[in-house]
């Protein structure tokens, strides 16, 4: 064998006896570097476990490598600021001081200047190691943020080797202390993250269920105020349905049965054949009369259909309760019918049955429209006839009974345009195309009845 194959062999370049215990030297220099350097990465990856953790972690590594009776570890003031433990000592058994501005542990002079110079940032850059003792910089960025330093017994004597892993595990904790600060602020604003998620799902729940209950609120609320509607309604078409009724029996029923008591008089006093023949038929008139207002006294007082309840349907119903059965009356509905309030829809069933019985009376029509349309933002309400009646002389005496209509007469009109005015709307007389007069009421869609003098709604 030869020396070529020697060295390839044993990585020795001579087989030379003095070799040898070169190479066994390098050997453990090499198992201590492994060794440390096994020491240093079980150090560096307790960085989750927080700074203190790590800073206890790095000085024990070096303790346990250099065999030391003290290692001391500083950070400059002002660097790393969220770093855990500026200073911390490792005495001879091993135990952790953190050292701060309160009295602490009795330390030797060496260590004690030690950490005062790392303190101020008085560490030379370059590391500085003797026989028993070393003092290495913590490098970050250029600059020097601390040191890590050792002293060891008289049996433990320091050499390169020593000097380059003190190097490796200062520069190392360097980063190691920047990336544990780093991950403690994540932990920190993480926790605060799922806090806040934790309380916006509790805000969202909490929103969900204010929600759902004024969800059902408004829903009663809008049931109650259909109900309320329906029940003004009703209650202004059984009003009106009493007071025909009080009037046809109290007037017009009296009056018609006093006509064919009169008239039985005159056929019972007065002689012939014919006359006789006419009073009969007149008579016959007048009982089938009084026969047709009592079907609509009792067709009024007991309602058939209760539920029609809309102002079409009660407009349908004033043009068969009001008028006499000469008026042809017809209802037309335009546009998409909405809710109006209770005193609105009362007032304009109110002018509706007194244009038709000024039509039916006082212009003498046979045919009448009643027209009721939707719009967007108004109802409009029109009354059109065949009669006889003058637009312009109604328009006339409609301004002289507002303004002093001492005897009563006319007050239909009057009343009609006062009823127009408190639902916010207007009143407009003109001519028909049938012939006759076309009343018009315009309302808008929101609108209040205006309050008396006692604040209280008419």
């Amino acid at each position: 064998m030869n020396a070529h194959d020697l060295s390839a062999l044993t990585g020795l370049r001579s087989g030379k006896p003095t070799f040898y215990p070169q190479y066994r030297g390098a050997a453990e220099r090499l198992e201590r570097v492994v060794h440390a350097l096994e020491l240093i990465s079980r150090a560096l990856v307790r960085t989750v476990e927080g700074p203190e953790t790590l800073i206890c972690a790095v000085a024990e590594a070096a303790r346990a490598h250099l065999s030391a009776g003290w290692v001391a570890f500083a950070l400059a003031d002002g660097t790393l600021p969220d770093a855990g433990p500026r200073r911390l000592v490792l005495g001879p058994d091993a135990t952790p001081f953190l050292v701060d501005d309160v009295q602490g542990p009795p330390l030797p002079d060496e260590v004690v200047a030690m950490l005062d110079a790392a303190r101020r940032g008085a560490i030379d850059t370059s590391p500085v190691v003797d026989d028993h003792h070393a003092c290495v910089p913590i490098v970050l960025d250029g600059g020097v943020t601390g040191a890590i330093a050792a002293w060891t017994p008289r049996s433990r004597t320091l050499d390169a080797t020593d000097r380059a892993v003190l190097s490796i595990l200062a520069s190392q904790t360097a980063v190691a202390l920047q990336n544990s600060a780093l991950y403690q602020r994540g932990q920190l604003l993480l926790e605060r993250a799922e806090e806040a998620y934790r309380d916006a799902n509790r805000s969202a729940a909490d929103l969900q269920a204010r929600n759902e209950e004024l969800e059902a609120t408004l829903r009663e609320l809008a049931l109650t105020q259909r109900q309320l509607g329906a029940a003004q309604r009703q209650q202004a078409l059984d009003e009106e349905r009493h007071r025909i009724a009080r009037e046809l029996h109290d007037s017009v029923t009296q009056a018609v049965l006093s006509a064919g008591m009169q008239i039985e008089v005159c056929r019972s006093e007065i002689p012939g054949p014919e006359r006789g023949e006419r009073l009969d038929l007149a008579k016959e008139l007048t009982r089938r009369a009084v026969e047709q207002l009592r079907t609509a006294i009792y067709a009024l007082n007991h309602p058939s259909d209760a539920e029609r309840s809309s102002l079409p349907e009660m407009l349908e119903q004033l043009s068969v309760a009001h008028m006499p059965g000469e008026l042809d009356i017809a209802v037309r509905v335009g546009g998409t019918p909405v809710e109006l309030p209770g005193e609105a829809e009362h007032s304009l069933l109110r002018i509706a049955g007194e244009a038709l019985f000024n039509a039916a009376v006082h212009a003498h029509a046979t045919r009448a429209i009643l027209r009721l349309v939707y719009d967007e933002d108004r109802v409009s309400l029109s009354v059109a006839d065949d009669g006889d009646g003058d637009p312009a002389q109604m328009r006339v005496m409609l301004a002289l009974a507002a303004g002093n209509d001492l005897d009563g007469r006319h007050r239909g009109l009057a009343n009609m345009q006062a009823r127009a005015r408190e639902l916010g709307g207007s009143l407009e007389v003109r001519r028909a195309r049938l012939g006759g007069v076309r009343v018009t009421v315009r309302i808008p869609v929101q609108c209040n009845a205006a309050p008396d003098r006692k604040g209280e709604r008419r």
